[in-house]
């Protein structure tokens, strides 16, 4: 650890898979506990949400871009090395020798790390009647009250026995016709 930096820049954790939500959880109370949050100023699994079909539901499911790697944004000397080396389920920084190496701002880029996730685009607004594709009410048709990207579910008001019906169905669900 010979050179340092005050700047905080990203480097990659290398853990146990399946434990990179323990690590970054365990990171962040550990920064917490020793009021380091000015030097490890940040810490993701970067995720990814894609289409998972069980039981013949599709439904959103998480998926880790980088199984085994926890990002850290830090500013990197003895102390902060120590703590994030010492992370239970951590097993070293990603570089030769287990050097820490910071991801260059290409990569930050063209990780997407820094940007928040996109919101999820759909082809419809709230107000807009489309049409349920999938499920228990396929061949429907809905009015969309309201759009719910974090939880891709679609709240429809639905006109089936002659009366307006509330539903809530995957965006995956719905169409325009």
């Amino acid at each position: 650890m010979e050179e340092q930096s005050n700047e905080a820049l990203w480097y990659v954790v290398h853990t146990y898979s399946g434990y990179e939500n323990k690590v970054a959880t365990d990171l962040q109370t550990m920064v917490e506990n020793r009021h380091l949050q000015d030097l490890i100023c940040d810490i993701k699994v970067p995720v990814e949400m894609v289409p998972e079909i069980k039981d013949g539901k599709e439904r959103m499911v998480e998926r880790k871009l980088f199984p085994g790697y926890v990002l850290v944004k830090m500013v990197m000397n003895d102390d902060t090395w120590y703590v994030v080396r010492n992370t239970r389920g951590c097993t070293g920084f990603v570089g030769p020798a287990s050097k820490p190496i910071p991801l260059t701002a290409e990569e930050v880029k063209k990780m997407g790390v820094e940007t928040t996730t996109a919101p999820l685009a759909v082809d419809f607004k709230v107000g807009d009647t489309v049409q349920i594709t999938s499920g228990p009410l396929e061949g429907f048709m809905g009015l969309v009250e309201g759009i719910n990207t974090e939880s891709f579910k679609v709240k429809l008001k639905v006109n089936m026995f002659g009366r307006e019906t509330p539903a809530e169905v995957d965006i995956a669900q719905v169409e325009l016709p």
